[in-house]
C-alpha cells in the first residue's frame, strides 16, 4: 500500500494527527473555575514553556518580515525591526490584545528583557572586534573629517531640536542636560552592520564609495559609543563629583584593555591547535562578559565594555573567524530578533494616535535627523573633493541607523529620559531614515554618469570583505575607476 500523492499525505496527517494533538494540548491547559469559567494554566504551571513559545513567535516573525523586506529591495534588519513594532501594542497589541498576550505574556518580558541586553553585548563585542585599525590609517583625514561631520551637524541639531522639544517631551523630573544630549546623540548614529548588509546587496562591498562609508561608519561607531558612555555618565551620577568619579574609572577601565591587548594578542597567536583555539574562543568570551560587567558596575553600560574589548581581539585569524561563525550566527539568529521585538513591545505608536501635532513632531524630528546625517555627511564629503553624486550616496549611508539606533533609544529609556511617546517617534524615524538608504543610493548610482565607479576597488591590492572596510593609500575621492574590476562581496555581517 502506498499513499497517492504527497498532498493527500499532508491532509490526513495533519486532520488526524496534528489536530487532535493540538486540541488535546490546549485542553491540559485550561482549568474550569469556580464559577465555570474557563481560565489557563500555561502561564502559572509552565513558565518556561510560555517563554519558549515567546521566542519562537519573535524569531519566525522576525525572520519572515526579514524575508519580505529582501523582496522589496531592503536589508532584512529593516523588516525585522518592524517585526518588533508589529508584535507590540502597536499592531498586535491594539487588534488581538488577548492573542498577544497569550503568544507574549507580561511574565515572560523581564526573562526576554535579560536575553535582549545580553544579545546586544554580543553584538558590540562583535562589532569593537571588526574594527580595522589601517582602515582609519588607509583614509587619514577625509574619513575623520566626514564621519566626525555626521556626528557634530546632526548632535547639534537635535541640540537645537530639544530646545523645543523639552516641555513637551521631557518625563517628570528629567533635566534639560540629559534630555538634550540624548536626543543629540539619537540623531548621530549609523549602524556599521546594517550599512555592511546594504553595501553587500547593493554589490558595493570593496569599492570606492562602500569603503569609504564603512571606514567612516567604524570611525563613527568608535565616537558614538564613546559620547554614549559620556552621556550615561552625566545622566546616572548624582552629582558632578560622581560624574568626575565615573569618567576616571572609565579612563582607568581603558587603560586596563590597553594593557591587556598584548596579553590577548598572546593568546589568540599561540591558539595554533583546535582544543587550545576552542579554550582561547571560551576565554575571550568570558573576557568580554567580565569587561561588560566592569562598565556596568563603573556606570557606563555593559555594552561600551564589551565594545572595547572587542576592539583589543586581533581580528582576522582563526579565533577571530571562530567567534563570528559561532557567537554571530547565534546572535543573528536568535538574541537580536529578540532585541528588536524588546524594542518593539515598549513602542506604542498608538500613544501618537489622531493627534496631529505628535505626527507633526514626527515628520520634524524625521526631517531634522535626515537633513542633519544625510545633508551633513554629503556637504563634508563634497568639501573633501567627491561629486554630488558621490557626496549623496555617502550621506545615505551615513544616515543608515538601524540596530545602533536602538540600542541608544533602549538606553534612554532605560534611564527614564526618553518618553514613551519620544521613543516611539524615535524608533520610527530609525526604521524610515534605515529604509531611505538603498533606494536613494540606487538612484544615485543610476544617474551617475559612470554607474559601475561605485563598485571599482579603493585599491588594487585592497581586501574586500562585507563586514571592515580595507586600507585604501589616498585621501581623495577621485572619480577615476580603478584599473581593476571590482571584487564581489566574501561576507555577510550579522
Amino acid at each position: 500500500m502506498s499513499v497517492r500523492t504527497p498532498t493527500r499525505f499532508a491532509l490526513v496527517y495533519c486532520g488526524l494527527v496534528v489536530v487532535p494533538v493540538a486540541v488535546a494540548l490546549l485542553l491540559l491547559n485550561v482549568d474550569v473555575g469556580a464559577g465555570g469559567r474557563l481560565r489557563t494554566m500555561v502561564a502559572d504551571a509552565h513558565p518556561f514553556a510560555r517563554l519558549f513559545l515567546a521566542i519562537a513567535v519573535i524569531v519566525a516573525a522576525c525572520k519572515l518580515a526579514g524575508l519580505v523586506a529582501e523582496r522589496v529591495g531592503q536589508p532584512p534588519v529593516v523588516g525585522e525591526i518592524a517585526a518588533g513594532i508589529l508584535l507590540g501594542p502597536s499592531a498586535l497589541g491594539a487588534i488581538a490584545p488577548t492573542v498577544r498576550n497569550w503568544l507574549i505574556p507580561a511574565g515572560v518580558l523581564p526573562q526576554l528583557d535579560v536575553l535582549a541586553q545580553f544579545g546586544v553585548v554580543l553584538f558590540v563585542f562583535l562589532v569593537g572586534l571588526e574594527f580595522k585599525y589601517r582602515a582609519i590609517r588607509g583614509y587619514g583625514r577625509l574619513a575623520v573629517v566626514v564621519s566626525h561631520v555626521s556626528i557634530a551637524i546632526p548632535f547639534l541639531f537635535g541640540v537645537v531640536l530639544a530646545v523645543f522639544a523639552y516641555r513637551r517631551f521631557a518625563p517628570p523630573g528629567i533635566g534639560s542636560l540629559p534630555f538634550a544630549l540624548f536626543l543629540g546623540l539619537s540623531m548621530s548614529v549609523t549602524a556599521m552592520p546594517v550599512l555592511a548588509r546594504i553595501l553587500q546587496d547593493l554589490g558595493m562591498s570593496g569599492g570606492r564609495i562602500g569603503t569609504l562609508a564603512m571606514t567612516c561608519a567604524l570611525v563613527d561607531d568608535v565616537t558614538a559609543w564613546l559620547l554614549l558612555a559620556l552621556v550615561v555618565a552625566l545622566v546616572s551620577a548624582s552629582s558632578m563629583v560622581g560624574v568626575l568619579v565615573t569618567m576616571v574609572l572609565t579612563m582607568l577601565f581603558v587603560g586596563l584593555i590597553a594593557a591587556l591587548r598584548p596579553v590577548i594578542a598572546w593568546l589568540v597567536a599561540t591558539a595554533t591547535r583546535p582544543a587550545r583555539r576552542r579554550a582561547t574562543v571560551q576565554l575571550v568570551l568570558v573576557g568580554a562578559v567580565l569587561a561588560a560587567a566592569l562598565t556596568e558596575w563603573i556606570g557606563v553600560q555593559g555594552i561600551f565594555g564589551a565594545f572595547l574589548f572587542g576592539m583589543a581581539v586581533p581580528a582576522d585569524n582563526a579565533v577571530a573567524g571562530q567567534l563570528h561563525d559561532t557567537v554571530g550566527k547565534l546572535t543573528g539568529a536568535l538574541l537580536l530578533p529578540l532585541f528588536f521585538a524588546d524594542s518593539g513591545l515598549h513602542t506604542d505608536v498608538g500613544l501618537l494616535g489622531r493627534n496631529g501635532v505628535l505626527w507633526l513632531w514626527a515628520g520634524v524630528i524625521l526631517v531634522v535627523a535626515v537633513a542633519g546625517k544625510l545633508g551633513g555627511s554629503a556637504v563634508a564629503a563634497r568639501g573633501v573633493g567627491a561629486d554630488w553624486n558621490d557626496a549623496v550616496q555617502i550621506g545615505a549611508l551615513m544616515n543608515t541607523r538601524g540596530l545602533t539606533e536602538l540600542v541608544v533609544l533602549n538606553v534612554g529609556r532605560s534611564l527614564g529620559v526618553l518618553s514613551a511617546p519620544l521613543f516611539a517617534i524615535l524608533v520610527l524615524m530609525a526604521l524610515v531614515s534605515t529604509a531611505m538608504a538603498a533606494p536613494i543610493v540606487r538612484r544615485a548610482r543610476a544617474g551617475s554618469s559612470s554607474p559601475g565607479a561605485a563598485e571599482q576597488p579603493a585599491h588594487a591590492g585592497a581586501a574586500t570583505h562585507a563586514r571592515s572596510a580595507p586600507a585604501a593609500p589616498d585621501n581623495s575621492m577621485s572619480n577615476a575607476p580603478a584599473s581593476s574590476p571590482g571584487h564581489p562581496p566574501t561576507g555577510s555581517p550579522h
